[in-house]
């Protein structure tokens, strides 16, 4: 039975619509035009707010503040919605492969067989690394953070694959984002293997993209690898729920890195740096260590009263987001994920499964998690199940990258491409010395 859309409609902004500014300490008033999208709340334009007034918005962290314009994403975090592209989150994660989601993302429409069939077979014309690029894996420790090697790389991408690094130009454009979306899987699945001691594998063009990197991360040399298509299943829906969310720190990091005209390249191992923060990319790695550390579920009653108690610093990992303020719509599908796997590799009785699922029934029935809408978020069950595939927790952040990647290269080119396109410049309120004179080092 297909689900029914949700009704988003939104309050469109009057023609001429403006907001007036009075400012009591000259008496004077400004009008800041209002402007609409197409769903989510309405904008007061203060482009020209400094210049009229002499006067700065103060937005730290920029919860309160819109920096462009995009038709990539929408959240509605009271509701609990997410759509890429008009499409709800829900529906492809349940039919799209992610190539799918890739193309969507770039091109703004779900892509026909043929259109598929070709867009996949130039993803594999890209995704093997120049063989030279190997080396750069010889120049870190085995034992170095795997997203460490992935910033390191990747940013190195664009001192061998200089050749089309023009911005200006459309087709180097696509060519950027094509080898970026086709060698990240290879990067991703190398430094994996890096970090286990195990060789290298090339991919190979008869194998889709998931089976592919699975291949490549999990297979050996000596004997052929057996893609399982329940693992598959949960690393596409891993990739297309991660694959973009709108301006969040990595995402918004890549745009503002674009907006000086760097590579491509260059502004994408920037929004890996930025990524691989413990509160971004590192969230589902905390959760695992929360739940290992909490141990049992006749544990859990004393750190849910740790979590209330602000004098403790202990907080439940992987409840409560920035934007939603209703249950993440990814968090249900991933719960439903890790069934599927946990069943179909024997783990059904897996303790850290079972005790986050006994820990997200006790919050959502504790009022204090209800009133402050603290629900599960994407991180709180993504981590058991890459584990229980095989994934150690230092690559949650890479894999994350991975999925990610598509996202921050589809705003990177939307951004490229905008007709208002300016380099970021926030501004700030100084709160340092008033200007004083030098004192010559004699006479300090």
């Amino acid at each position: 039975m297909k689900r029914a859309l949700p009704d988003l409609t939104v309050d469109q902004p009057a023609a001429g619509e403006k907001v007036t500014l009075v400012l009591h300490a000259d008496g004077k008033q400004y009008d800041l035009p209002v402007l609409g999208g197409t769903h989510g709340p309405k904008v007061i334009d203060v482009r020209r707010l400094y210049a009229e007034t002499g006067y700065l918005t103060y937005d730290p962290g920029f919860m309160s503040t819109a920096n462009c314009d995009s038709a990539l994403t929408f959240i509605d975090g009271e509701r609990g919605i997410l759509l890429h592209r008009g499409y709800a989150i829900e529906d492809l994660a349940a039919h799209a492969d992610f190539l799918e989601v890739c193309y969507l993302l770039l091109y703004g429409k779900l892509p026909t067989q043929s259109e598929l069939g070709d867009f996949g077979h130039v993803i594999g014309h890209h995704n093997m690394v120049h063989e030279q690029f190997r080396r750069f894996f010889e120049g870190f420790r085995r034992d170095a953070p795997p997203m460490a090697v992935m910033v390191g790389t990747v940013g190195a991408l664009s001192a061998f694959y200089h050749d089309q690094i023009d911005i200006t130009d459309t087709e180097a454009r696509m060519v950027a984002t094509h080898r970026l979306v086709a060698k990240m899987p290879t990067i991703c699945a190398m430094a994996f293997q890096y970090s286990r001691g195990q060789p290298f594998l090339y991919p190979r063009n008869d194998l889709g993209y998931v089976p592919n990197f699975l291949r490549m991360a999990f297979g050996v040399p000596v004997e052929e690898y057996v893609v399982n298509p329940v693992l598959e299943r949960a690393i596409n829906r891993f990739l297309v729920l991660h694959a973009d969310h709108e301006q969040n720190a990595s995402t918004s990091t890549v745009r503002i890195a674009g907006s000086s005209r760097a590579n491509p390249y260059a502004c994408v191992a920037a929004g890996i740096a930025a990524l691989w923060g413990p509160d971004h990319g590192g969230a589902n790695e905390a959760v695992v260590n929360m739940l290992e550390e909490i141990g049992s579920k006749d544990r859990i009653p004393l750190y849910i009263k740790r979590a209330k108690d602000r004098s403790d610093p202990f907080r439940l990992t992987g409840f409560g987001h920035r934007v939603y303020k209703n249950y993440d719509p990814r968090a249900a599908i991933l719960r439903e994920s890790c069934h599927e796997v946990l069943g179909e590799l024997g783990k059904k009785d897996e303790p850290l499964f079972e005790l986050a699922l006994e820990l997200e029934r006790i919050a959502l029935d504790d009022d204090y998690f209800v009133q402050r809408k603290l629900f599960p978020n994407v991180d709180f069950y993504s981590g058991i199940m890459l584990r229980a595939i095989g994934f150690p927790t230092t690559m949650f952040p890479p894999l994350f990258a991975l999925a990610r990647t598509i996202g921050w290269i589809a705003q990177w080119k939307e951004m490229i491409e905008a007709p208002d396109q300016h380099i970021a410049r926030p501004r700030q309120r100084y709160t340092g010395h008033p200007i004083r004179p030098y004192v010559p080092l004699a006479e300090r």
